[in-house]
């Protein structure tokens, strides 16, 4: 792909950058705590106990972050073989009905992701069954609910006031003994978020006519056959 819709815009920049860097260190992270395992395992006959449930939240986030990653570099798989034999107008068509359909999918994504994971944050889900028509603010705190084996980070505690110990007293308040679970939870709507964004991007390509469809094009084979082209060129 040439470019990426709004990647010469300051907040395109920005998203495009914290989109690369972020999973980058997923995987780095991933890595590492993978290595370090095995390493404590067979060398020292030990192990970090909350080491798989952290690369098991990471690989989560890595896959979520990823669907609204290939959104951006058009790199979902999907089957042209029937939208191929129209005429360009046809597949323009086809294109921004397929859109609109994972635009309104995205939505509803969004609605159900925000729903999930607000009362593990302390905070109202939305009603309505397919689309937000208000607040439940008598939705039950779920924000008491802690990972298996993953220590609690010092540094978060800022967050107990007004989540697990919203609405009490301060001589009642709780105290989280592991990793409140609106943490890694909280990849679901950032992701459907980003998903939604990149959706957005990409239906404006295909309106300005800058891209044909959603799914992966078909460069990668052009540049092998070229690539082909060339060796048996270069054997002759």
């Amino acid at each position: 792909m040439s470019s990426y819709a709004g990647e010469g815009s300051k907040l395109g920049r920005i998203i495009n950058t914290f989109e690369e860097s972020f999973i980058a260190l997923l995987l780095g992270l991933m890595t590492i705590l993978t290595f370090v395992n095995v390493v404590l395992r067979y060398a020292f006959n030990s192990s970090l106990i909350w080491g798989q449930e952290v690369v098991l939240i990471l690989f989560a986030w890595l896959v979520l972050f990823g669907i609204a990653y290939a959104f951006k570099i058009t790199a979902h798989l999907g089957v042209d073989a029937l939208t191929g034999m129209l005429p360009k107008k046809g597949q323009r068509v086809m294109a921004l009905l397929a859109a609109a359909a994972c635009l309104i999918y995205a939505i509803l994504l969004m609605k159900g992701a925000w729903d999930y994971w607000a009362p593990f944050a302390g905070l109202p889900p939305t009603e309505g069954r397919w689309f937000p028509t208000g607040l439940n603010t008598g939705a039950r705190n779920n924000s008491f609910y802690m990972t298996d084996q993953v220590p609690m980070l010092e540094w978060l505690r800022w967050l107990e006031p007004i989540t697990l110990n919203k609405g009490f007293p301060e001589d009642q308040w709780e105290h989280w003994e592991k990793l409140p679970r609106l943490i890694p939870y909280a990849m679901l709507p950032l992701a459907v978020a980003l998903m939604l964004f990149r959706l957005i991007q990409a239906t404006l390509r295909i309106i300005a006519g800058k891209q044909e469809s959603l799914i992966v094009s078909h460069e990668a084979e052009d540049e092998v056959a070229a690539v082909a082209a060339t060796h048996d060129a270069e054997q002759k």
